[in-house]
C-alpha cells in the first residue's frame, strides 16, 4: 500500500494534495483496494461548495456504494470528467490520474485537523 508523504489524509480515506491555495482530493490506495473494482463514481460540478466533513459525492463499487465526505470546506474548481468514462483510474491511479476534485482551500486551518502519511498509516493498521 502507498502512503505519499505530500498529502493529508482523512478518517474517511481521502487525500488533499495542497497546490498553492487549492486542494487536489481523491480516494487513497487503501480505499480503492477495500472498495475492489470501481464501476461508477458520482462528483459535484465546478461551482458547488464543499463543507468539511459533509458528503459530496459517491462512488460505486461490486461490493458497496461508498459515500465521500469532503475533507476540507471550499467551491470546487474542476471534477476529474474523465472519471466519467473511465471510473477505474482510480484503482489503477488512485494519487495521480485517480483524482477526483480541485477545490478551491476556504479555511487552511482545516488542513491540520487532517493526517499526516505516517499517522494515516497506523490509522489504517489498527483498523483493518
Amino acid at each position: 500500500m502507498d502512503f505519499p508523504e505530500e498529502l493529508k489524509y482523512s478518517k474517511e480515506h481521502l487525500w488533499v494534495r495542497v497546490e498553492g491555495n487549492r486542494g487536489i482530493i481523491g480516494i487513497t490506495d487503501f480505499a480503492q483496494q477495500e472498495l475492489g473494482a470501481i464501476s461508477a463514481v458520482e462528483l459535484p460540478e465546478a461551482g458547488d461548495e464543499l463543507e468539511q466533513d459533509d458528503s459530496f459525492g459517491s462512488v460505486e463499487a461490486r461490493k458497496t456504494v461508498a459515500e465521500l465526505y469532503a475533507p476540507i470546506s471550499g467551491p470546487v474548481v474542476e471534477s476529474n470528467g474523465e472519471l466519467s468514462d473511465a471510473p477505474e483510474i482510480i484503482n489503477d491511479d488512485p494519487y495521480d490520474g485517480g483524482w477526483l476534485l480541485v477545490v478551491e482551500i476556504a479555511d487552511a486551518e482545516e488542513l491540520n485537523l487532517l493526517m499526516s502519511a505516517d499517522l494515516y498509516e497506523d490509522y489504517v493498521s489498527q483498523n483493518e
